[in-house]
């Protein structure tokens, strides 16, 4: 067909059918691959945003963590040591049962301590899983605490016993009370109470701290 034959009266060109058809076509393809390739550029945007925002949470939801935890292991401290000067410790696991038998509405704080050695002590985790069912029944808080050794250093208990010749304290379970004679005025125990309640909301009932060497 000559060039000649797709001139019109009009002077326009007058494409055949099948010209017109593969214009259309390629327009689709070249669409068509557009469109693909604003899609996996897109995709690749997200990905990379959401690696960049998961490396975000992961560095400043640790470090937000860490904070957080040393901040209520110090308030733990604190706590235990104005405690002890006001005579507010019950220390031991048969004592604390005796106390929270007769007066569970005074204990405040419920404390199990433990060591490496002692997740094979099948007779204290039976002591512990009651403890916290008593706890969880009447509203106490409880914390698992990891580190005897700096529970000992903290509140001055000497391994081999005191002067007069009696045995070393069980700190295994330390129960803090706040009589209502003297009620312990303590921060420390707010920003427990608080740590244990949102530990609470996140379904955490028994929330662990890790003691360090002061």
């Amino acid at each position: 067909m000559h060039l000649n034959s797709l001139l019109t009266d009009s002077g326009r060109i007058f494409a055949p059918s099948w010209i017109t058809a593969c214009l259309d076509f390629n327009s689709r393809i070249y669409n068509s691959l557009s469109t693909l390739w604003i899609l996996v550029i897109t995709l690749d945007f997200m990905d990379y945003f959401t690696d960049f925002n998961m490396t975000l949470e992961k560095l400043f939801g640790s470090n937000s963590t860490e904070k957080k935890m040393e901040t209520v292991s110090q308030a733990l401290e604190e706590l235990l040591v104005a405690a002890q000067r006001q005579d507010c410790l019950t220390v031991g696991v048969y004592e604390s049962a005796k106390l929270m038998n007769v007066d569970p509405d005074s204990v405040v704080l419920c404390v199990l301590a433990t060591d490496e050695e002692d997740e094979g002590d099948i007779a204290l985790q039976i002591h512990f899983t009651l403890l916290q069912a008593f706890c969880c029944d009447n509203g106490i808080n409880i914390l698992r605490v990891a580190g005897m050794g700096c529970l000992a250093e903290l509140l001055e208990e000497d391994s081999t016993g005191d002067k007069n010749g009696n045995e070393p304290r069980d700190l295994h379970c330390i129960l803090v009370t706040n009589p209502q004679v003297q009620p312990l005025q303590s921060l420390a125990l707010d920003n427990i109470s608080s740590f244990c309640e949102e530990s609470r909301c996140s379904n955490q009932w028994v929330p662990c701290l890790e003691m360090h060497d002061r």
